[in-house]
């Protein structure tokens, strides 16, 4: 408690960054899908055109910090719509091949 305490009066987490970790990964597709004692986060790199999507990174986490991330991204995207404005969902049928997925992975078999 006395951490968690000390984090929120500004104590500073110190992180390690690699220079090849700080280069990052572009994912325009994610897949998660959960178990009782994980979730697993897919980031998929997926190119117009092309059928085959390939995986550029997983992250396996706990139910806790899966819910505490969604809570991280939801405050963060509200920061940022409240600077730069609403981010726009595209209509439905367009191009739904491309974005986030959960369980329900549609079906590419003809």
């Amino acid at each position: 408690m006395a951490e968690q305490k000390n984090r929120k009066e500004g104590q500073q987490l110190d992180v390690e960054l690699s220079v090849e970790t700080a280069k990052g990964v572009y994912s325009n597709l994610a897949m998660i899908t959960h178990s009782q004692a994980e979730f697993i986060v897919d980031f998929l790199q997926m190119l117009p055109g092309v059928p085959k999507a390939i995986v550029r990174s997983r992250i396996i986490m706990t139910p806790l910090h899966a819910k505490r991330l969604l809570a991280a991204l939801s405050d963060n995207v509200g920061k940022f719509e409240a600077r730069f404005g609403t981010i726009k969902e595209p209509e439905r049928g367009n191009d739904n091949t491309i974005g986030f997925l959960g369980n329900n992975i549609p079906s590419t078999e003809a």
